[in-house]
């Protein structure tokens, strides 16, 4: 983004997310470095940057999460943004301070809002919440989304069709210095659970919602947090929108070889022509699926006129999946999908 300083973006982060993060980079005309572990070299990520940076051993404290490396690996490659991609990276106060400290533009909160706020370091589970952009002005494009979870992880989250009021710590965001994207849950007494910066599963379900790109709102919060935001303020009615994160089932630790293609790596899917359909894939075929990782496979979001439809799209996205060369938890998203497009009510939510 010529207009607010910056050319050149160190993605921390891999899988389907940071493939995701450097596609939009792509479109906003700033140049994309990868980072990867010893065995990630050849990972989709990596082939989809502008260039790449080897931080170290598979192991993640050792690479993907070694605060030292990144910076370094900042440094080497000449970036003059970071952009952490994981709610692990980017709720890490110590990053935000030594990206800061190196003389560059850290993408997120600054560390001293983080130590305060906690800045959680984990993808929000809690059955309810909302995501948001948060400006000096307040929070922009505010929405609230609910979740069904496997295993404490949500793999289904959606705009509830009821409108919930949010706890009244959400206006002191702002306040407190948050700036950026936030994901936010809710506990069941009404109080602020998980806080946490970064691009959090759910976020494409702000983006479906209000049509806008998450890293162009992570971007602009770092260049220049004056900058007017794109679209509209953000007070009206989301659109109807729902994500949904496909899985290897393979035993923890266990590699394995993707054989066929997973959506967001091959066509992109088609839709009608008032949905708006997203895939993204961190693996196109012939890729292995390293056992040392988030077994992540793929993200769907869908944007419609109501969850049932958007429900159906994204269904529809994933039952035609070819044979994968791995197991997945498809059958089993595909049966939470099945209940909202019926709008039946989904146990937990």
């Amino acid at each position: 983004m010529p207009q607010l300083g910056i050319e050149t973006v160190l993605v921390a982060g891999r899988g389907p997310a940071a493939c995701a993060v450097v596609a939009a980079c792509h479109r906003l005309d700033v140049k994309a470095v990868a980072v990867h572990s010893e065995v990630e070299r050849a990972a989709r990520h990596v082939r989809l940057a502008d260039d790449a940076v080897l931080l170290g051993p598979a192991p993640a404290a050792e690479s993907y999460l070694a605060v030292d490396r990144i910076v370094e690996a900042a440094r080497r490659s000449g970036a003059d943004t970071v952009l952490p991609v994981p709610p692990a990276l980017a709720g890490n106060a110590r990053l935000a301070g030594a990206v800061i400290a190196a003389g560059l533009r850290w993408a997120g909160p600054d560390p001293e809002v983080l130590e305060r706020l906690g800045g959680d370091g984990v993808e929000p589970a809690s059955e309810r919440g909302f995501l948001a952009w948060v400006t000096a002005d307040g929070l922009r494009f505010t929405t609230p989304v609910a979740r069904d979870r496997a295993a404490g992880i949500a793999r289904v989250s959606w705009t509830p069709g009821v409108p919930e009021e949010l706890p009244a710590a959400a206006s002191r965001l702002a306040e407190v210095g948050w700036r950026g994207l936030v994901t936010v849950g809710i506990a069941p007494d009404g109080a602020l659970a998980e806080v946490a910066a970064g691009f959090s599963l759910d976020m494409a379900v702000l983006e479906r919602a209000y049509g806008v790109d998450a890293v162009e709102l992570a971007l602009r919060s770092a260049g220049d947090p004056r900058a007017a935001g794109p679209g509209s303020a953000g007070d009206t009615p989301p659109r109807a929108a729902i994500a949904v994160q496909l899985r290897s089932t393979l035993p923890p630790g266990t590699a394995g070889r993707i054989s066929g293609r997973l959506p967001g790596s091959g066509r992109p899917p088609a839709a009608a022509a008032d949905v708006d359909l997203v895939a993204r894939s961190g693996y196109d075929p012939g890729d292995r699926l390293d056992g040392w990782y988030d077994a992540l496979l793929a993200t769907v979001s869908v944007g419609a006129d109501d969850i049932p439809t958007a429900a159906r799209v994204a269904s529809g996205t994933l039952s035609g999946l070819p044979e994968t060369g791995v197991p997945h938890d498809g059958p089993e998203v595909c049966a939470v999908l099945g209940r909202l497009a019926s709008a039946a009510t989904v146990p937990g939510a």
